[in-house]
């Protein structure tokens, strides 16, 4: 016969339990409690303490300890096609405070080999936008939807993308953004509810846990084709607006 739970414990467990269900994990496994304690709260008639195994792990407010334990979950991981080819893993990078949370689609081979993301051409074209607002690199958090980079740069696929949403999702939920920023479709499409084209889902405001999110044209699009540039602009300039930013003068250059 298991130990009872009071009540105040149970509300512990039940809270951890919604937690990691948001965040995308539903397999739990209980290790048992031992003999002796059972026994002790039969023979005596008194609670026993719960044991360490059976207590419910508190969630950090400390924000560095909060994303370091997130990167030591991720580990050496090898829970997808992606790690076979990777040199580092890419966790993200910026302040644990910042308002404004920037999420790409993955590492490219300047990302991979510095194990940082958004440090090629593509995150340099991102630092000017984040100046122009206003901000420094520092001032902002950015991550990934998948943090090994997709052999080729090639689009990364669903499930590849399923399994590293967990942790992305948890970053979101330590670094506690007013606004998400999602660069290009990828990130928009695994953020979002969504199936739709950029131009049917760029120029609006979507709630996401706590957050509001923009959707904009990832910066490795715009050095394809920096006619755009001025519509991702008109996207900065409606965050800057949401958070009484003052932005520069002109729109950001490559």
């Amino acid at each position: 016969m298991a130990p009872k739970l009071d009540a105040e414990l149970r509300k512990q467990l039940a809270a951890r339990v919604d937690y990691y269900r948001e965040m995308g994990i539903h397999d739990f496994y209980r290790q048992p409690i031992p003999e002796s304690a059972v026994t002790a709260e039969e023979d005596s008639g008194q609670a026993v303490e719960p044991t360490e195994a059976a207590r419910p792990l508190p969630i950090p407010n400390d924000k560095p300890v909060a994303l370091r334990l997130i990167r030591e979950d991720i580990g050496d991981c090898t829970r997808c096609v992606l790690h076979k080819g990777r040199k580092n893993l890419v966790f993200g990078v910026g302040s644990v405070n910042a308002d404004i949370m920037f999420v790409g689609e993955g590492p490219g081979a300047d990302e991979d080999q510095q194990g940082e993301p958004f440090v090629g051409r593509a995150g340099q074209l991102l630092n000017n936008m984040i100046a122009a607002m206003g901000l420094k690199r520092e001032d902002v958090y950015i991550a990934n939807v998948v943090k090994c980079r997709p052999p080729g740069n090639r689009t990364p696929e669903r499930d590849e993308c399923d399994t590293c949403m967990p942790f992305l999702l948890r970053q979101i939920e330590v670094i506690r953004p007013k606004v998400i920023v999602a660069l290009g479709a990828v990130a928009a499409k695994n953020l979002l509810p969504v199936n739709d084209s950029m131009a049917n889902i760029r120029g609006r405001w979507f709630d996401f846990k706590g957050a509001r999110l923009r959707v904009t044209y990832h910066p490795a699009f715009l050095l394809r084709d920096p006619r755009q540039k001025k519509e991702a602009w008109k996207d900065l300039q409606a965050v800057m607006k949401y958070l009484d930013l003052k932005p520069k003068s002109k729109a950001p250059e490559e």
